[in-house]
């Protein structure tokens, strides 16, 4: 990663394309090396997984539409997406000097999905609960995270105890890295390591996304 970073600071300093125009073949010499990093990685989790696929993300930032023209992303990310439809979830690494992090979870569930993990929570919470409290999640992560809604969704209780999980749209862990700690020998075990700490959350939401109300498998 230290190529990378190195590449990454001085992009931050030069987001034009001139700049980047003649840096290209260092560009693409780290571009090879995160690719090979990335699929060690896949490989790995491979064996304790079973990923969908692998999805190496542009550093080119679209900015048709964007009030923000940097033309260029300041860091390297990956996301690597479990078997659908039984498995669900997802993982990703994000680095960037200063602002690297491994994390995963559900970024954007779709409307049929959402409601059915609030209805889930409307029922129950001792389940997350259990999970989120485990020693070794708070190792890692700490706390769930995620955007939420304002208000209480549509059909719901707005003092219902569970309200704060159930007015959440999204559903992530996050684990960051210093510096140091990405240039280190000892990443890309954590790397593995913070993923296999997701397994008993994905596990769950996969249990409640796979079945009804009632418990019944919908596959």
């Amino acid at each position: 990663m230290k190529k990378a970073f190195e590449f990454l600071k001085q992009l931050e300093k030069n987001n034009n394309r001139e700049w980047f125009a003649q840096h290209k073949t260092e560009y693409d010499l780290v571009v090879k090396e995160n690719k090979a990093f990335f699929n060690q990685i896949y490989n790995q989790l491979q064996e304790h997984d079973n990923l969908k696929g692998i999805h190496i993300f542009r550093i080119y930032r679209d900015v048709r539409f964007s009030k923000d023209q940097t033309l260029y992303k300041t860091n390297f990310g990956v996301g690597y997406s479990r078997s659908k439809p039984m498995l669900r979830g997802g993982y990703y690494i994000h680095l960037e000097p200063g602002n690297s992090f491994v994390g995963g979870g559900f970024w954007g569930p779709d409307a049929k999905d959402l409601l059915r993990i609030r209805k889930e929570f409307e029922i129950s919470t001792s389940e997350i609960e259990k999970i989120t409290s485990d020693k070794t999640f708070l190792q890692y992560f700490g706390e769930l995270q995620g955007d939420s809604v304002k208000t209480a969704p549509r059909g719901f209780d707005k003092n219902h105890p569970a309200i704060d999980l159930i007015r959440k749209k999204q559903f992530v862990v996050m684990r960051k890295f210093t510096d140091k700690e990405v240039l280190s020998e000892n990443f890309q075990k954590e790397v593995l390591l913070t993923f296999l700490a997701m397994r008993p959350f994905f596990d769950y939401m996969s249990e409640v996304l796979t079945t009804d109300l009632n418990g019944e498998p919908l596959f």
